[in-house]
C-alpha cells in the first residue's frame, strides 16, 4: 500500500512523532510498516522488518499460541490491549528476549484490513515490580526477626513501611499515567486514520471521474472534480500544519515575530477566506470602526486565531444564520468576540473543550481533529493573551479573545 511506503510523508510524520514502537501487519501477519522506535526496540535497521512475518519479533516458544490469539482478534476486530492477564515477550534481532506491552487497533484502508500494534518495552517496569516484591519480602522478614526488639527498632520499621507504601503509590500512579497516555495515543492514531481516509477517498473518486470526462463540452464537470481535489488536499494540508504546530509547541521551537500592521488587513483576509465556506444563507457581520487601528502583535498568530474561531462558527452553525465578529480596543487590550447561533457545546463537556483531541459529542459527525482550539489557546497564552467562551447547547457560542497590544494610530 502506498500509505505505508517509506517515502510517504503522512505515515512518516505521524509515526515518527510517537515515542512508542508502531508495527502494522496485514491479515497474513506480514509486517507492512514500522516506525523508528519499533526498529530501535527490536534492534533492526530502517525498513529491515518490512515484508517479514510477525513471528520474527515473537519468541519461538510462543508462535503456536500467538497464531490462535491473532486469528481470534482479527475475527472480532476490536481495539484492545494484547495479552490481558498474560506476560508478553518480544525477541530482538540479536536473539535476546524482553517483556513488552502491546495495544492493538484494527483498521481498513481501501478494502484491505490491517492491525496496528503500539509496542512498549517494559523491561524497566518489570525490574521495578521485582524490586518492590523483594522489598516487601525483606520487610516481612525484618518484622518477624525484630518483634521483640526495642521500641526504636519498631519505629524504624514503621518508617520503612511508610516509605514502601509511598514507593508503591508512586509506581501505581506512574503506571496509571502510562496507561492513560497509551490509550490517548491509540485514540489519536484512530482519529488521524479516519480524518485522512475520508478526504483521500474523495480525492481518488474525483480523480477517477475526471479521467472519464474527455470531451471539450465536459470541462465544467472536470473543473468541479478538480475543485473537489483541491479542497480535499487543502484540508489534509491544514491537518498536517496543525500536527506540525503541536510538535513545534511541545519542543519549544516556536518563534514569534512582532510587527506593526493595520488590524483591518488581517480581519479582511480572514473574512474573505471564510466567505468561501459559508453555507446557504449564512453571513458574517463585519466589525465596525477598525480602519484606524494599527497594532503591534504577531500577525500570523492573530490570523490563525481568528480563522480557527470563525471557521468553527461557520461549521457548527446552520444555514441562514449570522456570525458576529466584534472588536473592542481599551487600555491597550484588544478584544475579539466571535458569536454564533449554532449547535453550542454541552454543559457537561465545556471543561474539556480546550484539551487536545477532545471533541464534543454533538460535533462528532463533522470533520475535525480536536486540535485547533488547543493550538489557539497555547499560542495566546504564550503571547500574554487569553481565550474564554460561553455556550448553550442548541443556542450558540461566544468565544472571547484578548491580546495585549498597542494601537499606534488612533483616530
Amino acid at each position: 500500500m502506498k500509505v505505508f511506503e517509506k517515502d510517504n510523508n503522512i505515515f512518516k510524520l505521524l509515526s515518527e512523532a510517537i515515542s512508542e514502537g508502531i508495527i502494522v501487519v496485514n491479515e497474513k501477519q506480514t509486517i507492512v510498516a514500522t516506525n523508528g522506535s519499533a526498529n530501535t526496540i527490536f534492534g533492526y535497521d530502517t525498513d529491515e522488518l518490512v515484508g517479514k512475518h510477525l513471528n520474527t519479533l515473537i519468541p519461538k516458544k510462543y508462535h503456536h499460541g500467538h497464531k490462535k490469539h491473532f486469528d481470534g482478534f482479527v475475527e472480532h476486530s476490536e481495539k484492545r490491549h494484547m495479552g490481558a492477564g498474560r506476560d508478553l515477550f518480544g525477541i530482538r534481532k540479536d536473539g535476546s528476549e524482553f517483556p513488552v506491552e502491546a495495544g492493538l487497533n484494527p483498521f481498513a484502508i481501501y478494502g484491505n484490513n490491517y492491525v496496528m500494534a503500539l509496542v512498549i518495552d517494559i523491561t524497566l517496569r518489570k525490574e521495578q515490580e521485582q524490586q518492590i516484591q523483594d522489598l516487601n519480602a525483606k520487610l516481612e522478614q525484618k518484622i518477624e526477626e525484630r518483634t521483640e526488639e526495642l521500641h526504636q527498632t519498631i519505629q524504624e520499621l514503621k518508617e520503612e513501611v511508610k516509605l514502601r507504601m509511598e514507593a508503591e503509590a508512586q509506581t501505581k500512579e506512574s503506571l496509571k499515567k502510562e496507561r492513560d497516555l497509551s490509550e490517548l495515543k491509540t485514540k489519536f492514531l484512530s482519529l488521524v486514520s479516519h480524518e485522512f481516509k475520508t478526504p483521500l477517498s474523495g480525492i481518488l473518486t474525483s480523480a477517477t471521474l475526471t479521467g472519464k470526462y474527455t470531451k471539450t463540452e465536459q470541462q465544467e464537470k472536470r473543473e468541479k472534480h478538480l475543485d473537489t481535489i483541491k479542497n480535499k488536499v487543502k484540508y489534509l494540508d491544514n491537518i498536517l500544519n496543525d500536527f506540525l504546530s503541536i510538535e513545534r509547541l511541545e519542543t519549544g521551537k516556536v518563534t514569534y515575530k512582532y510587527s506593526q500592521f493595520p488590524l483591518s488587513k488581517v480581519v479582511n483576509e480572514v473574512v474573505y477566506d471564510a466567505n468561501m465556506l459559508l453555507k446557504d444563507g449564512q453571513r458574517i457581520n463585519y466589525p465596525k470602526d477598525i480602519d484606524d487601528y494599527v497594532i503591534e502583535f504577531d500577525e500570523k498568530i492573530l490570523e490563525l486565531v481568528l480563522t480557527n474561531l470563525i471557521n468553527n462558527a461557520i461549521k457548527y452553525s446552520g444555514e441562514h444564520t449570522v456570525i458576529d465578529l466584534q472588536v473592542c480596543f481599551e487600555d491597550n487590550i484588544l478584544t475579539f468576540k466571535i458569536i454564533d447561533h449554532g449547535i453550542g457545546i454541552p454543559k457537561k463537556e465545556q471543561d474539556f473543550i480546550f484539551k487536545r483531541y477532545f471533541r464534543a459529542e454533538n460535533a462528532l459527525l463533522d470533520q475535525g481533529t480536536g486540535i485547533g482550539l488547543n493550538i489557539v489557546k497555547t499560542h495566546l497564552e504564550n503571547l500574554g493573551g487569553s481565550i474564554t467562551f460561553t455556550s448553550k447547547e442548541n443556542q450558540g457560542s461566544t468565544f472571547t479573545v484578548t491580546i495585549p497590544t498597542t494601537n499606534t494610530h488612533e483616530s
